[in-house]
């Protein structure tokens, strides 16, 4: 017992001094191969503290090699400026001031619902309340503000060709009334790549492709 409690004080001091030589990035944003550098360092920590038979050295190299590493690609980072592109990726410009960039969206594995929590998260209930989105090369999510934030919190009816069937009652708008909107904007509804309507009826009206555009129709007093 005593034997295990040691080694595991050994592997604990060591994480730590590691983790305080690694950054502050490790314990705040990380870059992706910073967050694959602590979970393999976090691995090699658990093998020696739970197999005693396996030389407590074997752990504290490991780390200690792993710590290297990065350090060889924190400095190729600094040192090669393409290398950081290659190593930790480039922001990715979602919104524009025409609206959702739908390739962008594509290339990181995101979707439309996807970018609308990102926003809420970061204070955004509409998604027009910025003229720029993107998400930064670590993942996180950063919005130039447009100056007019509505102060209703705006629902998806429709999200990349399908209807929100549950937010669609909510906001009182029967499927022939939807159906009708979208003939008098000249849009099929697969072509349609979000629409969204707040409590004053306010429409954010973007299909794929194009840029989008505000609108009104009537909804609910209920919400």
């Amino acid at each position: 017992m005593a034997l295990i409690f040691v080694r595991t004080a050994v592997i604990f001091i060591t994480l730590l001094l590691i983790m305080r030589l690694m950054g502050k990035s490790q314990i705040g944003e990380m870059q992706p191969f910073e967050f694959v550098i602590t979970l393999l360092i976090a691995e090699l920590a658990c093998i020696p503290m739970a197999d005693s038979s396996i030389p407590l050295l074997y752990g504290v190299v490991a780390i200690v090699a792993i710590f290297i590493l990065h350090q060889i690609v924190w400095l190729l980072d600094l040192w090669f400026r393409p290398m950081k592109a290659v190593i930790c990726g480039r922001p990715s410009l979602v919104i524009t001031k025409q609206g959702i960039d739908e390739y962008q969206l594509r290339k990181n594995n995101l979707d439309v619902s996807d970018l609308i929590e990102s926003m809420r998260t970061a204070g955004y209930f509409n998604l027009d309340d910025v003229y720029y989105g993107l998400y930064e090369a670590n993942g996180s999510f950063s919005a130039l503000e447009s100056g007019h934030k509505t102060n209703s919190l705006a629902v998806t009816i429709i999200d990349s060709g399908k209807i929100n069937v549950h937010n669609l009652e909510m906001c009182g708008i029967s499927r022939e009334k939807l159906d009708e909107f979208l003939k008098q904007q000249g849009a099929k509804l697969k072509k349609v790549l979000v629409m969204t309507v707040d409590g004053n009826g306010r429409v954010y009206f973007q299909p794929s492709g194009k840029p989008y555009r505000i609108l009104h129709t009537e909804v609910s007093k209920r919400w």
